[in-house]
């Protein structure tokens, strides 16, 4: 390795030399991010990740953990410049995913795969673990998560809240359609989170995703729910409305020595489902029919131009 090259990994990862992960095929791209891949597990075929940190960050303070849709290739999203930037901000790093199930799984219509308790989510880890070692960031490898995913995305992310809570700061499920857990434990539900769906997406997900809202909703979770109604089985605005809730509740639960802060429901706001309009919960009750949980007046304001499809913000 030359000096010159030497110079160039110090300088975008904070190390001098990058080591080889064990038991993994490892890549560092010309665009700066570094690549990982993994040997086939127990519930999953594929299991790649591409991770990317902004230069001369210092300690990182979280991992944006981004999941593309029903056996996608998502390393790409960590070449995101929204993302990047979103993370330089924020003294993020990314990991970007790629999962595929294996061909002969008796369940074709199912992403097993987002059954993360039963070897994707170590697989996650694994990488992370890697990317640790190999950028000379020790902190890589336990910091929490803001979880971002589209459609079977938005489905590992739901899966590896009730798994994991205590490792998530905020989350999104995104008008994915097949989920294998109903009422997450009293942890998982205080994880912030939105479950975005599309008023023109399929019915069965809709009303998945409606019907996972309820009941943890009705057992006090700190999640809203958001339609769009032009949007079908697309992004649409969620990933601008999921950014005012990720950059909100950072600071809100990241507390200075690393660990996660349970919020209080009394703090936010409540959405009207119905009316499509929000107000702060202060010390009143929270009404029998179904209303969204958002952090902040900001976050709340974003909901509303979500599901209304205001033309200002």
């Amino acid at each position: 390795m030359t000096r010159l090259v030497r110079r160039i990994a110090f300088v975008v990862y904070g190390a001098a030399a990058l080591t080889s992960a064990p038991a993994s095929a490892v890549a560092q791209n010309a665009s700066g991010t570094l690549d990982d891949s993994l040997p086939s597990g127990p519930n999953y075929a594929i299991a790649q990740f591409r991770y990317w940190a902004p230069a001369n960050v210092g300690t990182l303070r979280a991992m944006l953990v981004l999941v593309p849709g029903s056996n996608g290739d998502g390393r790409a999203m960590a070449e995101d410049t929204v993302w990047q930037n979103f993370a330089t901000k924020h003294k993020l790093a990314i990991i970007a995913c790629r999962f595929t199930d294996k061909a002969d799984n008796g369940e074709r219509a199912f992403e097993n795969y987002i059954s993360v308790s039963k070897g994707s989510g170590d697989a996650l880890q694994t990488a992370l673990v890697h990317f640790a070692e190999r950028t000379k960031h020790p902190e890589v490898a336990g910091v929490p998560f803001l979880m971002w995913g589209m459609s079977a995305g938005g489905q590992f992310n739901y899966e590896y809240v009730a798994w994991k809570p205590e490792r998530v700061i905020a989350f999104v499920v995104n008008k994915g359609g097949v989920y294998y857990s109903a009422l997450l434990p009293k942890a998982s539900r205080m994880v912030p989170g939105i479950l975005f769906t599309g008023g023109k997406d399929l019915e069965f997900r809709t009303n998945t995703i409606n019907g996972l809202f309820a009941v943890n909703r009705r057992g006090g979770a700190l999640w809203a729910l958001a339609e769009e109604p032009s949007a079908a089985h697309v992004v649409g605005r969620s990933r601008d409305v999921a950014m005012a809730l990720y950059e909100e509740v950072l600071p809100l639960r990241l507390a200075t020595d690393g660990h996660l802060i349970t919020l209080e429901e009394k703090i936010g706001f409540l959405g009207d489902l119905k009316a499509k309009t929000f107000a702060p919960l202060g010390d009143g009750k929270v009404p029998p029919f179904p209303t969204a949980w958002l952090p902040t007046e900001r976050v709340a304001t974003a909901w509303k131009w979500l599901v209304t499809e205001s033309p200002d913000k």
